[in-house]
């Protein structure tokens, strides 16, 4: 198969409790052939709980995860503080950015500080930002 078809991960996870920005992100990352499947979450909590129910198969962890900053009841920050909390192992397999509409330079600042957030970017996912992430050359932020 050529490489250029080949999708470069199997799963993203995108948090966000906006549904346009969710379908929005999704379709991009399909389209980009960026993941083979999207595990959409509008809640933190939900998304937590599905990588605590599945943090023993592998084969069912996101490489990726996309999380917002300010949703309701668990922020973007709040997630990144509890998925902390997992096992070196499932931490490993799954790397986490932050993507918000925010340009508060607080945020920003707090983003880049975050051990477990490998970048932060302002909303939406495009093209540029999921060829930024997959590239050689990427470092964390």
């Amino acid at each position: 198969m050529n490489d250029e078809l080949k999708v470069k991960f199997e799963k993203v996870m995108l948090i966000d409790d906006n549904r346009t920005d969710l379908y929005i992100a999704s379709r991009i990352i399909i389209k980009n052939k960026f993941a083979a499947e999207v595990l959409e979450h509008t809640s933190a909590r939900d998304a937590l709980i599905y990588l605590q129910n599945n943090q023993e198969n592998s084969q069912l962890l996101p490489q990726v995860i996309f999380v917002d900053i300010y949703m309701p009841l668990m922020s973007g920050f709040d997630f990144v503080a509890e998925y902390s909390k997992f096992s070196s192992i499932l931490k490993e397999s799954c790397q986490v950015h932050i993507i918000s509409s925010t340009i508060d330079d607080v945020d920003i600042l707090r983003a880049r500080k975050e051990q477990n957030v490998m970048s932060f970017h302002i909303k939406p996912i495009t093209k540029e930002i999921l060829a930024r992430i997959t590239s050689s050359d990427f470092k964390k932020i």
